[in-house]
C-alpha cells in the first residue's frame, strides 16, 4: 500500500473539520487509487471507531479529575479547560499519532492493539531541521587508579581487575562484577571503589559484587566498592537510577544520595530520581520495603508509595503513586502525568542531549501521554506540538517558540 505522512496528516485535518478544498481533492484521489487505500480510510474515520475512542478517552479524563481534585486542587482548573478545549482533537490526535509515531498518546493511555507502524515513521518531522537520534549505551567507567574506559566501545570479556573483582563487560552490554572465589574479602580499609558515569543521551546497567542490578539513566553516575565487606553495602548515587536489590539480611544496602538523602534497605526494587535540575528528589518503591533518611528525618516507604525531599530539607510521603510514571525510561518511555513543559524539557534534554530555550514566556497547561523513547527527537516534538506547544532547532539548540 502506497502510504506516506501527507495521508494520516489530511486524515488528522478531515477529522478536525480543518480540511481545504484541495486537500480534501488529495485525500480522495488517494483513497480511490485501490481497495487498500479505502479499507485503511475507512478503518480510522468510523465513528464506531471514533465513538469508542471518546468513551475510553471520557473514563480516562474523569479518573484524572478525581485524583487532581483529591491530591492537587489547585491545577484542576488548568487541566479542565484544556480537556474542554480540546475533547475533539485530542481524539482524533489518538489516531494520527498512532499512525505516524507507532504508539504515541497525547493522554495516558498504552494499547497495543492500536499500534499501527507504517513506512517513513523514523522521517523528520515538518520544520526540524536538525533531528536528534534517541540516546542509547553509553557510559564510561573510571577505575580506582583513575584511568577511565568507555564502555560503549569496549570490547566483550574482562576488562579489568578491581581488588578481588573481575570487572566484566557481558554480551548483554551490561557491567558485571565477579568475585573471584577462594581469595580472602578485603577489609574495609582496603576497598576500592569504581565510577560508572552516563552522559546525555547515555544509560547503562551494572550487575554489582553482591548480584544486585543497577539501571542508569542518563547524565547520572554511581560510585560503588569492587567487592562488599563488613557489615554494609554502601553506594553513592547522582541522577537516576533503578535498583534490584539482592536480599542479604547481614549486609543491609544503602544508597547515598544529594542533600544528605539516604537510603536503606535489605532487598527490593525502586527508583531514585535525584537530578541537580529537579525541584525534588523523588524515591519510589515498587517491591519490598524501605527506610528513607534526610537529616534527622526518616520514613518507612511501602510498595506503591513515593518519599519527595525538597531542597528545604523536607521529607514527604506520597501514597497510591504511578510506580509505571517513575520506572517509565527503565522501560524505554517518556510517560507525562500532569507535567509542565518544564518537566517534559528536562527529560528531552538529558536522553537527546540537546540544550532547551525558551524563546519568550513559557507554554502554560500540562501534559499527558507517553511514547516511546527508541523515537527520535522529531517524534515526541510531533505530539507535543498537537498540543499547540511550537518548537525550532538550531544545531543542538532546541528552542520553545
Amino acid at each position: 500500500m502506497e502510504l506516506t505522512e501527507r495521508i494520516p496528516e489530511l486524515i488528522f485535518k478531515e477529522l478536525r473539520s480543518e480540511i481545504n478544498d484541495s486537500e480534501s481533492k488529495e485525500l480522495r484521489e488517494w483513497i480511490a487509487r485501490s481497495p487498500e487505500h479505502l479499507a485503511f480510510y475507512e478503518k480510522f474515520i468510523s465513528e464506531e471507531r471514533l465513538h469508542a475512542e471518546m468513551i475510553e478517552f471520557y473514563e480516562f479524563k474523569k479518573n484524572v479529575f478525581e485524583k487532581i481534585s483529591r491530591e492537587i486542587p489547585a491545577l484542576r482548573p488548568r487541566v479542565v479547560s484544556l480537556f474542554s478545549k480540546r475533547v475533539w482533537s485530542y481524539a482524533a490526535a489518538v489516531i494520527f499519532l498512532v499512525l505516524v509515531t507507532g504508539g504515541g498518546y497525547l493522554w495516558m493511555h498504552r494499547s497495543s492493539s492500536l499500534g499501527t507502524t507504517i513506512a517513513g515513521e523514523k522521517d523528520v518531522a515538518k520544520g526540524f531541521k536538525n533531528d536528534r537520534s534517541p540516546g542509547g549505551n553509553k557510559a564510561v567507567l573510571t577505575l580506582a587508579d583513575g584511568s577511565t574506559i568507555v564502555l560503549d566501545s569496549a570490547h566483550n570479556g574482562i576488562l579489568a581487575q578491581q581488588g578481588n573483582s573481575k570487572v566484566q563487560k557481558l554480551d548483554s552490554g551490561q557491567l558485571a562484577y565477579e568475585t573471584s572465589a577462594g581469595l580472602k574479602r578485603p577489609v574495609a580499609s582496603e576497598a576500592t571503589y569504581n565510577t560508572v558515569t552516563t552522559p546525555r543521551g547515555g544509560q547503562y546497567q551494572v550487575v554489582l559484587p553482591d548480584g544486585s542490578k543497577v539501571w542508569i539513566n542518563a547524565a547520572s553516575s554511581l560510585r560503588f566498592p569492587t567487592s562488599f565487606s563488613g557489615k554494609g553495602r554502601e553506594v553513592e548515587l547522582k541522577g537516576e537510577a533503578y535498583f534490584e536489590i539482592k536480599e542479604n539480611k547481614a549486609m543491609p544496602f544503602k544508597v547515598k544520595v544529594s542533600h544528605g538523602e539516604e537510603v536503606e534497605v535489605l532487598g527490593t526494587h525502586f527508583n531514585i530520581m535525584a537530578y541537580e535540575d529537579e525541584p525534588v528528589i523523588k524515591t519510589t518503591l515498587l517491591e519490598g520495603g524501605i527506610k528513607v533518611t534526610a537529616g534527622v528525618t526518616s520514613k518507612m516507604v511501602k510498595p506503591g508509595q513515593q518519599v519527595q525531599l525538597n531542597a528545604k530539607g523536607e521529607l514527604a510521603i506520597v501514597g497510591d503513586v504511578d510506580v509505571e510514571e517513575a520506572v517509565a525510561w527503565k522501560n524505554g518511555y517518556f510517560q507525562f502525568h500532569i507535567a509542565d513543559i518544564e518537566t517534559v524539557m528536562r527529560q528531552l534534554t538529558r536522553w537527546y542531549d540537546v540544550d532547551v530555550y525558551y524563546e519568550s514566556r513559557k507554554p502554560e497547561g500540562h501534559f499527558l501521554g507517553e511514547i516511546s523513547r527508541n523515537n527520535n527527537l522529531s517524534d515526541v516534538l510531533k505530539m507535543l506540538e498537537v498540543n499547540g506547544v511550537h518548537f525550532r532547532m538550531e544545531g543542538k539548540k532546541l528552542i520553545v517558540l
